[in-house]
């Protein structure tokens, strides 16, 4: 009987961190989306640059993904960067930066 409840819960356990460090590929899908429309309303639609710098691989290159991240989360003061802690959580902004970094920002 043990084992017969240990495979579920294995199972869940299983699920649970494998979502903690990658979005579901519908979440990605919204990630994407906030990308192209959110983050480009400022950094431009190709994310070249506009009210915001550019956030091609060039224009962040040598830029750690953590430093992304943080700025991802907590905006920059002084600046139009909002925070978007609200929004997303510690994993998602981690693989936005990813994306950013390896230039894989389209849909």
């Amino acid at each position: 009987m043990m084992q017969w409840l240990a495979l579920p819960i294995s199972s869940l356990l299983a699920c649970a961190v494998a979502a903690a460090g990658q979005p579901t590929p519908e979440r990605q899908a919204e990630l994407r989306y906030l990308l192209e429309q959110d983050c480009g309303s400022c950094h431009g639609l190709t994310l070249k640059g506009g009210l915001g710098p550019a956030l091609t691989p060039p224009a962040l290159a040598g830029k750690p993904p953590e430093f992304l991240q943080l700025t991802i989360l907590h905006g920059r003061p002084g600046t139009a960067m909002p925070p978007w802690r609200a929004f997303i959580n510690e994993d998602e902004s981690r693989w936005l930066a990813d994306r950013l970094l390896a230039g894989e920002t389209q849909p």
